[in-house]
């Protein structure tokens, strides 16, 4: 066996375009958690990768091997099918975590969410959850399974034992100007999910003034290198792209963001974050088989957070976490002055009044976030400190009559805002002159497009294998239906494009699919009555779904055929014989003499063989 390649000679390798093996990856991730890798070398290959990219092969590779750089979770054999996790590009407001990881527990799934902190101008998970009074993100392996066991759901960070290569990497990506490598980012929050051993998962990517994409193209890109490296990793995974222009719900910072998502899981709350919180619930439901398609998951996370099971989750979430049960009870029963009171407030709050009269076009999410970062809501670097108490309310809607004067924003802050933050706040506001167009101007729905894997389905991982290349050791292959989901559950790989607003891709999809799907072999000779009667072309198809075979030869004459889908039966006709799977030509060596050389392979498990 050849000895690894030094890591300049890997370096130079990608640099000059060339692929990667799965062997040098390895190498690569091994050198960079045990410390081997010198940090300029580690930067070298990041600008390497950002700059050549890598291929779907090479980013799976990457993605296993930080994976596999430290530990996995295990769970029971149990809870097989049932565990679901989502994840977000990050944004302005969103809060979609806090309520949709109870609501999903309440309908029967297990969510060990592993959430980050906020960065920049986007806020985290995590520093919204520490806003609540004693609430613990730091838990071993064991604790959450314990937690899962009682509660069914748990939020916490990420420990140093699982993918220590993502956390190196992710530190240098910031000062190596790689953040936005497609690869990179791929592998990064992929290595992180398939440690938790997820069963199904859905990413939430945005695109936007205030996302890390600025368009609905580059985050489809993005969404569907999630999809294509999830399935291949043994987790059925969808990807919805939503935008990020304006902020998510009305209100932005960790306190407020708390208050707004315990009105959603009280049935009430925005309307925009209802919306993508059952539908990105919706979708997990359908994959994991406790739905029969995304719009029946869709309702059904609906109920849990009408009927108030969501919220009794959360409370039980809070206790497990290390919150006092008088906290708790407090948070999620009592009254909103209740709520602000556990919470804490800043000690201004300041309303800004609309500098002329028209209707509200939008609320841009950029400055509105730049400001708050500025009082404190956010950090600069890793380890700053964030002031929970600091934050805004949106106090108008889009397409809203204003006045002038009128009071359209309120923020939270303990000082600081001078008159440079409340220009920029203004001028976050845009209004159109005039009268309210006819039915008004509704915004535009939060979420814009659905990303599902172009194949069939994905195999289920079992609970202590997810991670693993898909179809081994699991026993349920390509295309079968999730554990769970008999008869009664009218799951259907066929079913793939259930939104309305992904109808239309998806009918293209699936006739590329069916294009892709059958294997045509054909030549035509110059002139056929020159070449033997009983070959001057042959046709063979493929269909996925049945058990029909077609050979055709000699002038339209030939064998029709029917067959089982397992192979079962054969016939012979001109030339041609079917047998089972297979297909082979034992004409006169046609295609020599038409020059071809006829090659054909179906995914699905039928080949077209021709032999002269």
């Amino acid at each position: 066996m050849a000895a690894p390649a030094s890591l300049p000679a890997l370096i130079r390798k990608k640099r000059d375009g060339e692929r990667l093996e799965e062997e040098e990856i390895q190498s690569f991730v091994r050198g960079v958690t045990e410390g081997t890798a010198q940090q300029g070398q580690i930067g070298a290959m990041l600008m390497a990768i950002r700059l050549r990219g890598m291929d779907a092969g090479e980013t799976l590779a990457l993605t296993r091997a930080m994976a596999a750089s430290g530990r996995a979770l295990a769970w029971p054999p149990a809870w097989r099918g049932l565990l679901v996790d989502k994840h977000s590009t990050g944004g302005v407001g969103d809060k979609v975590s806090l309520a949709l990881a109870p609501a999903l527990a309440a309908c029967g799934c297990k969510v060990p969410m592993i959430s980050g902190r906020g960065l920049g101008h986007t806020g985290g998970t995590l520093d919204k959850l520490e806003a609540i009074p004693g609430f613990r993100v730091s838990q071993s392996p064991e604790q959450m399974q314990s937690i899962l066991e009682r509660v069914g759901c748990c939020i916490v960070g990420q420990s140093e034992e699982l993918a220590p290569a993502d956390r190196v990497l992710y530190g240098l990506r910031d000062v190596t100007a790689t953040v936005d490598s497609l690869p990179l980012i791929t592998a990064s929050i992929l290595s992180k999910k398939a440690v938790e051993q997820l069963s199904a998962l859905v990413l939430d990517v945005k695109f936007g003034s205030a996302a890390l994409y600025p368009t609905q193209e580059s985050a489809r890109e993005l969404a569907r290198s999630l999809v294509a490296v999830g399935e291949r990793l043994g987790i059925r995974t969808a990807a919805v792209l939503s935008r990020m222009d304006e902020p998510l719900g009305r209100c932005v910072g960790n306190s407020l963001e708390v208050l707004e998502a315990l009105e959603c899981l009280d049935g009430g709350g925005p309307p925009d974050l209802r919306e993508l919180v059952t539908g990105l619930g919706g979708l997990l439901l359908w994959q994991c088989g406790l739905a029969g398609a995304a719009e029946q998951g869709r309702e059904r996370l609906g109920r849990a957070l009408d009927d108030g099971s969501a919220l009794r989750t959360f409370e039980a979430m809070l206790g497990a976490q290390g919150v006092p049960p008088a906290t708790a009870r407090r948070l999620c029963a009592g009254t909103p002055p209740q709520r602000r009171q556990v919470l804490g407030q800043a000690s201004t709050r300041e309303e800004l009044p609309a500098p002329r009269g028209g209707w509200v076009q939008r609320v841009e999410a950029l400055p509105l976030a730049r400001v708050l970062h500025e009082l404190g809501a956010g950090r600069a670097r890793a380890g700053d400190p964030v002031n929970p108490r600091v934050g805004a309310e949106l106090l108008v809607a889009v397409g809203q009559r204003l006045r002038e004067g009128e009071p359209w924003l309120r923020v939270h802050h303990d000082g600081g805002l001078g008159g440079g933050g409340r220009r920029a706040l203004q001028a976050a506001l845009r209004l159109a002159p005039g009268p309210l167009p006819p039915g008004g101007r509704p915004p535009p729905p939060r979420l814009a497009e659905t990303i599902l894997p172009s194949g069939p389905p994905g195999p289920l991982a079992p609970a202590g294998t997810a991670g693993a290349p898909p179809g081994r050791g699991d026993g349920v292959t390509a295309g079968s239906r999730p554990p769970g989901s008999g008869s009664g559950s009218g799951f259907c790989p066929a079913r793939r494009r259930p939104l309305a607003e992904a109808r239309r891709d998806a009918q293209a999809q699936r006739r590329r699919r069916r294009r892709r799907r059958v294997c045509v072999l054909s030549a035509h000779a110059p002139s056929p009555s020159r070449l033997p009667r009983a070959s001057p072309y042959f046709r063979f198809r493929a269909y996925r779904r049945g058990a029909h075979q077609s050979v055709q030869a000699g002038r339209g004459l030939g064998v029709r055929g029917q067959r089982s889908a397992r192979g079962r039966g054969h016939r012979r006709g001109w030339g041609g014989r079917v047998v089972g799977a297979r297909a082979r030509s034992k004409g006169s060596g046609w295609e020599r003499a038409a020059g071809l050389e006829p090659k054909g392979a179906y995914r699905g498990g039928v080949k077209g063989q021709q032999k002269g």
